[in-house]
């Protein structure tokens, strides 16, 4: 009888690089070009129309669907997605370098947080509009009141495990996504830290935090995810176990 060898299945990704798409083709070769060697993009389309899926796929990444629109939607689909231990998100507008999140996935690869989120610190002029960083300041203070959390951003860049991400339960599906999973992970007696990180000017125009009417959307939603989440009391999954 002859002897079969089976050989055993390729390895999968140190790390899932969740990366919502809403038109970013002109962004994404320099975004994907910087995603850390053994790293997986994620790149979730949103409703481009200017060929950003054919140019992620051209240039390795895999791309997600997802028709609902919002930016939570993208990155909750981008999350159900992924299948490595450790998921990270960053912006696809080439506002934020990938590379930044080496040292984030490797904090909480060593037990030193379950969070990671990145503080945004403008370089250049009109990187980070006045109206935005406003709205981000009355957001972190309303945080902290909330949680007791000393965040000074709720900035897109972040790194945590994927398992612990969804037992959260997430259910924003537009802006409020990224403050509900800072709120819900301190209730969850997550460790949360935040690390300065530059940032650039982002290629071409903001769907979010461009406009003074883009941002108060963002700030309406982030403020019914602050009135709307579970109080700490309810039981939770923490990264650790449920508490």
């Amino acid at each position: 009888m002859k002897d079969v060898t089976t050989s055993p299945p390729p390895p999968g990704p140190d790390v899932d690089v969740v990366l919502p798409c809403l038109d970013e083709a002109e962004a994404l070769p320099w975004v994907l070009a910087r995603i850390p060697a053994g790293w997986h993009a994620l790149v979730v389309d949103n409703g481009s129309t200017d060929g950003s899926a054919e140019v992620a796929r051209a240039l390795g990444a895999t791309v997600v669907r997802e028709e609902r629109r919002g930016f939570g939607a993208a990155c909750h689909a981008g999350l159900l997605a992924a299948t490595a231990d450790v998921v990270c998100f960053c912006d696809c507008d080439a506002s934020l370098d990938p590379r930044l999140l080496l040292p984030f996935v490797e904090e909480v690869r060593a037990g030193g947080a379950d969070l990671v989120l990145g503080r945004r610190r403008p370089q250049g002029r009109g990187s980070w509009p006045a109206h935005a960083r406003a709205g981000n300041l009355a957001l972190s203070l309303l945080l902290r009141r909330r949680t007791g959390l000393t965040l000074r951003d709720l900035g897109p860049l972040r790194a945590a495990r994927r398992e612990p991400l969804l037992s959260l339960g997430l259910t924003d599906r537009r802006s409020g996504y990224p403050l509900e999973m800072v709120v819900r992970a301190a209730d969850a007696g997550w460790r949360v830290t935040e690390h300065d990180v530059p940032y650039l000017p982002r290629s071409g125009a903001s769907k979010v935090t461009g406009t003074w009417r883009g941002t108060w959307q963002a700030v309406r939603d982030m403020s019914r995810v602050l009135r709307d989440t579970p109080p700490a009391e309810r039981e939770r999954t923490a990264p650790g176990g449920t508490r």
